[in-house]
């Protein structure tokens, strides 16, 4: 199964226009001509984005150097709308004493 920093390189290698998804996965939409770079890349994507909000916030939250009383949010920012989406995991786990 290929990681998504190879889905990325792959549909770079083809074209730089912007790709599309559906249910059957990613598809590129251009005509080239594309780019080998994409592959020396670490894309640093996200399988489980409300997962890794909660457990950055898990972390900041055993940080002995933030004080208990301080409470912690995580939110996920929409790009497409300027929307911010509460983490309610993450309120959970960052809440205050």
């Amino acid at each position: 199964m290929a990681t998504a920093d190879d889905v990325i390189a792959g549909l770079l290698d083809k074209s730089l226009e912007t790709a599309s998804i559906n249910a059957h996965g990613w598809h590129d939409r251009g005509q080239g001509p594309g780019s080998v770079h994409g592959q020396f890349v670490k894309w640093l994507t996200f399988g489980d984005l409300a997962g890794s909000v909660a457990d950055d916030v898990a972390r900041i939250r055993a940080q002995p150097l933030v004080p208990r009383t301080i409470p912690i949010y995580g939110y996920i920012y929409d790009v497409r709308s300027g929307n911010l989406q509460e983490v309610a995991e993450a309120t959970r786990l960052g809440r205050a004493d």
